[in-house]
């Protein structure tokens, strides 16, 4: 059987996706990249804003127009909170809540009558990440948070705190380096939280990665900046762990954090900053923030400005605040008009911007060690163009004659000059 895997959304997402890909193939069935030749698709939804729950729908109803005979499951957090209402929507036959996702294979095989066991080896095929077109995978440490951010609908959709254990993960991260995989990002709903329900923490699982495993490149995903564990900066001393962390901060006010129960205030965020900062020259720090949060005054607002614009980021995920229903800001009184924060996002917008530009010309003249794409484009001078990461996160392009291949490959570069989207590099 063939199978299509589709997600909106978090890291976490599509940590969950690359699992189930792997534990279909070890039954013998197949990953495709055309929706066309799908029996089987699987929709890992998201409801993390209104407009991420309104594309979720939408998603779902174009893959069942686009393959009426495919059997269609549903999974993540839309699924989980709008069980009914996604149930009901043309073709979907399946629900399995972010409760089950571990059993999501089984369930769907199950349900569906779809487990016959092939004639052929059960061994995986067609490695997954590759038939999407990656070269490197997100890989899912822990879900569910303790925390209830008074904005944040995830939490309510994705329940207590699991850890993995620490060797289920250093297995993974093995099999894929066998598959040829070359990075690995690390993931969670609260990867900051790692092992507080199996007596460990985020230090000692990263120190056994570093230790037990041989993947040249390992990434943390979004990390709440709060509960870092003591020691943490110095794992960044191994150059295998890379230099770049999003940590979300919401908003530069203490007063607006306060209303967000965000547990970090801006002192100590700034300290961790520096701290990162401290131990790694361009040391990339990314972070998100909600604008128009409900009694966000021009006061706060312009302290959260400030804050951000002197703190400095290289880029900044921005978000204009929309209700949750289920979140206790949605019943907060003084909510913000969309006109005030559409002034606010592009006000951020054209910040952010400015500090993007800032981070990459202090980065001009460096050499580092880029990971290479699969994307390339054809020049019109016969070369080939290819995308990359730096190790502290910067897109990086590179043109070479047709013949050198650089996918998957790592190569030493130097950034020599800032493009629009990207820095073009030579390399060494």
């Amino acid at each position: 059987m063939q199978i299509h895997l589709k997600t909106l959304g978090c890291r976490l997402n599509e940590a969950e996706l690359e699992t189930w890909a792997q534990a279909f193939q070890a039954k013998g069935h197949g990953i495709t990249r055309n929706l066309s030749d799908a029996q089987l698709v699987i929709i890992n939804s998201c409801a993390v804003t209104q407009d991420a729950v309104k594309k979720s729908k939408q998603m779902i109803r174009r893959i069942h127009r686009d393959n009426p005979q495919a059997k269609l499951v549903v999974s993540g957090c839309y699924a989980t909170l709008n069980e009914e209402e996604a149930a009901q929507l043309m073709g979907v036959d399946v629900i399995v809540g972010n409760q089950d996702k571990n059993q999501l294979v089984e369930k769907t095989l199950a349900e569906l009558n779809l487990d016959s066991m092939p004639a052929m080896s059960t061994e995986p095929g067609e490695v997954s990440l590759f038939s999407r077109g990656r070269q490197r995978a997100f890989v899912k440490v822990q879900d569910g948070c303790r925390y209830r951010c008074t904005f944040c609908i995830v939490t309510v959709a994705r329940g207590e705190e699991r850890s993995r254990p620490i060797q289920d993960v250093i297995d993974e991260i093995n099999t894929l380096h066998n598959q040829g995989i070359n990075e690995a990002i690390i993931t969670g709903v609260h990867l900051g939280g790692y092992g507080s329900d199996i007596s460990s923490n985020l230090v000692e699982l990263i120190t056994e990665i570093l230790n037990k495993t041989a993947i040249p490149r390992l990434r943390l995903g979004s990390l709440e900046p709060w509960e870092l564990p003591e020691g943490f900066f110095e794992l960044f001393k191994n150059p295998r762990l890379m230099p770049h962390l999003h940590l979300p901060l919401q908003s530069g006010s203490d007063s607006v954090l306060r209303r967000m129960a965000r547990r970090c205030k801006t002192e100590e965020f700034g300290q961790i900053v520096k701290l990162a900062r401290a131990v790694i020259p361009h040391f990339n720090i990314t972070t998100d923030i909600i604008v128009g949060f409900p009694g966000e005054t021009e006061q706060e607002w312009q302290e959260s400005y400030e804050y951000v614009k002197n703190l400095g980021f290289s880029h900044i995920h921005i978000f204009s605040y929309s209700p949750r229903e289920g979140t206790k800001a949605a019943g907060l009184p003084d909510q913000i008009d969309q006109n005030t924060k559409k002034q606010r996002s592009k006000q951020l917008h054209d910040l952010a911007d400015t500090m993007k530009q800032t981070f990459i010309a202090e980065n001009l003249g460096e050499r580092a060690n880029i990971l290479w794409e699969g994307q390339n484009e054809p020049q019109s001078n016969g070369s080939i163009r290819y995308f990359g990461y730096t190790p502290n996160y910067l897109r990086v392009a590179c043109d070479v004659p047709p013949e050198l291949i650089l996918e998957n490959k790592m190569a030493m570069a130097e950034l020599i000059k800032a493009e629009q989207d990207f820095v073009l590099v030579s390399l060494i």
